[in-house]
């Protein structure tokens, strides 16, 4: 009996190794890919950030100009849409954040591991 249950255990623990390892290559495949996806949002927030502030400044100017306006009210009107368009996008990303599911094979099998190490010991 004593060699059963030290069996029972050994196959026990090695299933714990096993997910142990199956989690961390599923953690190391999705951290190799969000660093590559940052490195590249990176980059373009870069590029994108200055050629926007151009394109809005000449926008805010442009404004001004066309209507006869102080320059204040072409960059307030800019800033305004600017701000609607930032509160939509969070509202988005925040809802897309809401969406991610951590090592979802990992958690299927430790609980289905559980289960069969409980129902073998009732």
């Amino acid at each position: 009996m004593g060699t059963l249950v030290r069996g029972a255990l050994d196959d026990v623990r090695e299933l714990f190794r096993e997910e142990i390892a199956l989690a961390r290559a599923e953690l190391r495949a999705e951290l190799s890919k969000a660093t590559g996806a940052a490195g590249g949002f990176g980059a373009a927030a870069g590029a994108l950030y200055f050629a926007g502030f151009f394109v809005l400044t000449a926008l805010a100017l442009g404004i001004a100009t066309l209507f006869d306006w102080p320059a204040w009210t072409g960059f307030a009107i800019v800033g305004v849409v600017l701000a609607i368009v930032g509160a939509v996008c969070f509202v988005s990303a925040r809802r897309r954040m809401r969406e991610i599911r951590g090592l979802p094979r990992t958690v299927e099998t430790v609980s289905r591991t559980v289960a069969t190490v409980k129902g073998s010991f009732q």
